[in-house]
């Protein structure tokens, strides 16, 4: 058993060093999209040590909620305005006759933000995400973390910036939970894929942030869709990375776990992350979103608050299909816009 499902770590409690390995480590990781974690992952461990109690505290005090860029301080260098900021991006796929699908782009995104890009199928979406982590190189335009170009970084330091949650994900081995969370530090790990204490402890809070610590043992092929996302987000938060980059992350979930994993990513937006989506439910922007932008044809045709991004006309133009956006109401002095089809 790992001893991540005994522990209940808060800052003052120690944890030390483990010694049993978890065979043919693979994982893909974060925005970087290929890093292999190694020949070991190492389990949490459950035997108390002197270094134990101040890697906690360290590891409690990088996984706390982290106060805004905006008030007393910003984030990032002085020329930074923004944590993100992607301008005139223009990208596409093919390397001799590149064809281009993103084109003039420009986003921003802020700490302590959620914001959700939607539009049609093949409208340039997930282009314009893999572009913007580093993945897919750009024709022309600009994308800047903390004003720092991504183009100046390399695989570790990008990862180190976003961290990628899939719409899902199948290990070729199967790994319990904490090992996938685990594979959260590569970004961090020495060439010998060596873990440190620090790195288990930082698991264990992201695992604890989530509720899921006691699905810590659990092989993460047996969960179920929506225990598997959440453990791909926690995953993303050991990762310790400025941005969540998720691409239809509930595409493949039953109502419920849409809902559990939408709500889970919404208080991670107001808890020091930013995070940005692709959907193509306008809904889920609606129900998380503090800024929506609208896509269509690989061009941004609109970009702010979701009540006047997605509106009855946006909605038929981009979708192609009759739909009628509405308030509603959901109890004594609330009311909640949805967007409603309206068939044949």
């Amino acid at each position: 058993m790992s001893s991540i499902s005994r522990r209940r770590a808060t800052a003052a409690e120690p944890m030390a060093t483990s010694s049993q390995a978890a065979a043919s480590a693979y994982a893909t990781v974060g925005a970087a999209g290929t890093a292999a974690a190694g020949a070991t992952v190492l389990q949490l461990a459950s035997q108390p040590s002197a270094a134990g109690a101040a890697a906690a505290g360290a590891a409690a005090a990088q996984l706390a909620p982290q106060p805004s860029a905006t008030g007393a301080s910003a984030t990032g260098t002085a020329a930074a305005r923004h944590l993100l900021e992607v301008t005139g991006l223009r990208c596409g796929y093919g390397r001799k006759n590149t064809v281009e699908i993103v084109h003039g782009a420009s986003l921003v995104l802020d700490v302590d933000e959620f914001v959700c890009i939607i539009g049609a199928n093949g409208c340039g979406k997930t282009t314009l995400l893999k572009a913007v982590m580093g993945l897919l190189p750009a024709i022309s335009g600009e994308i800047r973390v903390k004003g720092v170009s991504i183009a100046s970084m390399n695989e570790r330091e990008r990862a180190q910036r976003f961290a990628y949650i899939p719409q899902a994900h199948t290990p070729p081995f199967p790994f319990v939970v904490a090992d996938v969370v685990l594979m959260g530090r590569t970004p961090y790990i020495n060439r010998l894929a060596r873990t440190t204490e620090t790195d288990r402890l930082v698991a264990y809070q992201a695992l604890e942030l989530l509720g899921i610590t006691h699905l810590a043992d659990v092989a993460y092929t047996r969960l179920s869709g929506g225990q598997q996302q959440l453990v791909l987000i926690a995953r993303a938060l050991a990762q310790e990375a400025d941005i969540l980059v998720m691409d239809e992350p509930t595409a493949s979930l039953d109502f419920g776990n849409q809902q559990l994993v939408l709500s889970r990513m919404r208080k991670l937006s107001r808890m020091g992350k930013a995070v940005v989506m692709v959907t193509h439910d306008p809904d889920h922007a609606l129900m998380c979103a503090d800024r929506v932008i609208v896509m269509e044809e690989g061009t941004v045709i609109a970009a702010g608050p979701p009540a006047d991004c997605i509106s009855s006309d946006m909605m038929q133009r981009i979708y192609r299909t009759a739909v009628c956006v509405l308030d509603v109401p959901v109890g004594v002095h609330r009311s909640e816009r949805v967007c409603v089809p309206l068939l044949d």
